[in-house]
């Protein structure tokens, strides 16, 4: 197979199938439905066959506002590897970016890759995932109202940087979202879905480690015994207390954006659970 008999398409829904042989392959634990979300907030491309009947590459561009996205699911399959298969594609949605600053999260495989694309490493994303130990439930925490929406828009932003609403909508509408309260004022909020081979806790976001704890331990605490996924900054310092819970550490990934751009260590408010290593 040469690249000559590749050509690169739009990312559609009659690609999925496609996409999922291609992550079942990396070993990756997604399902159709959560490419699915993925393609729904994203646009992206697919590396076809000659026949174009086989899907041999993808990788979304995950757009926010504020001039800033993501790239993400960017997998080319093993047969089709060492011909500069995954550098085109990610051109491609460099391109589609349309100059936006970008981030995502690398395997050690396609970090030499990115670095050449002029991504710099920011972190570590550690992945922690297990079955739920017993956990007390906070008291501060209470299931998230209508009311709350624009005051977790805010805390996103702040945390993120860039406003996420539509994620956010799409999330509380696949699962259930919670918040923290200091009287009346909203200081954290945190989000629960299903996802691969359970659910996923994220994004979390809070003014410190304490109230990030409390919000993960409030939908922890609903799910004693069963399978749950968080990955978290190793800045974060969370993660033993997450192994202490039940989510051990399995895996990780480097967090990279192009441009580097530096963070202020005054932001009141921090991310500690990703939504996705896809998402941010």
């Amino acid at each position: 197979m040469t690249q000559s008999t590749l050509s690169l398409t739009a990312f559609g829904p009659e690609h999925l199938d496609g996409a999922l042989r291609l992550s079942l392959q990396a070993k990756w634990p997604h399902r159709l439905e959560d490419w699915q979300v993925a393609l729904d907030l994203s646009e992206g491309l697919v590396a076809l066959d000659a026949n174009a009947a086989t899907v041999l590459g993808t990788v979304l561009m995950t757009p926010y506002k504020g001039d800033v996205a993501t790239i993400n699911m960017v997998i080319v399959d093993e047969a089709a590897r060492g011909r500069g298969l995954g550098r085109e594609l990610m051109a491609a949605a460099i391109a589609l970016a349309a100059g936006r600053a970008l981030s995502l999260v690398a395997t050690s495989e396609g970090m030499p890759l990115y670095q050449k694309l002029g991504f710099c490493q920011t972190g570590t994303i550690a992945q922690h995932q297990g079955t739920v130990l017993h956990i007390v439930p906070p008291a501060n925490v209470r299931p998230a109202e209508s009311h709350d929406i624009s005051g977790i828009l805010e805390l996103d932003r702040s945390a993120y940087g860039a406003d996420r609403r539509n994620l956010l909508l799409v999330l509380a509408k696949l699962g259930q979202l919670a918040v923290l309260c200091n009287g009346q004022t909203l200081t954290g909020f945190a989000a629960l879905r299903s996802f691969g081979r359970g659910e996923v806790i994220g994004p979390v976001v809070a003014a410190n480690a304490d109230d990030g704890k409390a919000l993960l331990a409030y939908f922890m605490a609903k799910r004693e015994g069963c399978f749950v996924r968080v990955d978290t900054a190793e800045a974060s310092q969370l993660g033993a207390w997450l192994t202490d819970k039940g989510l051990v550490r399995v895996d990780e990934g480097m967090a990279m954006q192009r441009p580097a751009a530096v963070r202020s260590s005054h932001a009141p408010f921090t991310t500690f659970a990703l939504a996705s290593q896809a998402f941010g």
